[in-house]
């Protein structure tokens, strides 16, 4: 008896991202968040940062409330320092990602630790189930050297932040929405097929070069600052043409539920967004 094939996704809207400014004004493209795509369940917003003008990054993102959801920093280049209310602080450096679940409140900054060069990553708000929007808040630091870096086809170089590979599972753990989130580099002429839960939402960011995605007639190509969200499916194929590519391929499972969203609040209802404003306006974000 044959196996049953896999069901293989492909391509079905690309969006590009659009300019756009935030904390004390670092430049940023964003690529959901924004009129083309609001958001795409449970992912709330995608930014990605990337300039070697100090005059782009420079005055960071001084003091900020969150609530209601997951923030994730990773770096490709350059360094970044954060801070908390209650104490936390840590360094961001190239190859790093943070996990930050902001749950029912927390008040923190990210200052560059540099005042030239190169300042390069994304910035990905990933949403919290309502039973969980209250939690205590936590970070997942993790360093470069603990990201596993992996050769899964040849000529693939794969970073994986949290999710399964073969045996190997990303250091970011307990995440109610069971993300995959992996940094590939495909040489020339590379071809990789992921494995992904089948009913993920699901998108590919080319951040470099051009990748195709998807197979046979089903197959597009998406270029430099494109992002493509994926149908439902088992797998992915992911490939380059003639030069390198690279790419972010990112998973999480749909929450399904009510959002409310204002600046750094997301929740379920307006009244609660009300009461967010409130807490934090009275202190209570501790």
């Amino acid at each position: 008896m044959n196996a049953t094939a896999l069901t293989s996704r492909r391509v079905v809207t690309t969006v590009r991202g659009m300019p756009a400014s935030d904390g004390a004004g670092v430049k940023l493209n964003r690529l959901i968040g924004q009129p083309a795509l609001d958001m795409l369940d449970p992912f709330l917003m995608l930014d990605e940062f990337r300039s070697d003008q100090a005059s782009d990054y420079l005055a960071g993102f001084p003091d900020h409330p969150h609530r209601g959801f997951e923030t994730v920093t990773y770096m490709l280049a350059g360094n970044m320092r954060h801070g908390d209310n209650q104490g936390n602080s840590g360094r961001l450096r190239a190859g790093s990602v943070q996990w930050m679940t902001a749950g029912r409140g927390i008040v923190h900054s990210e200052m560059p630790e540099q005042e030239d060069g190169l300042m390069w990553g994304f910035q990905l708000w990933v949403n919290l189930p309502a039973k969980d929007k209250m939690t205590a808040p936590r970070y997942q630091d993790i360093a470069p050297e603990r990201v596993p870096r992996m050769a899964p086809a040849d000529g693939v170089e794969l970073r994986l932040l949290t999710g399964r590979v073969g045996e190997v599972e990303g250091p970011v753990t307990d995440v109610a929405t069971a993300p995959f989130y992996a940094d590939l580099r495909l040489d020339a002429g590379a071809q990789w097929t992921a494995l992904l839960p089948e009913r993920h939402n699901a998108f590919v960011y080319v951040y470099e070069g051009e990748a195709t995605v998807g197979e046979g007639e089903a197959a597009r190509a998406l270029p430099r600052g494109e992002l493509g969200i994926l149908s439902h499916g088992e797998t992915v194929t992911l490939a380059a043409g003639s030069q390198p590519a690279r790419l972010i391929l990112v998973a999480g499972k749909p929450l399904n539920e009510p959002v409310a969203k204002y600046g750094p609040f997301v929740m379920n209802t307006p009244e609660q967004i009300v009461a967010a404003i409130r807490d934090y306006q009275s202190g209570r974000f501790t």
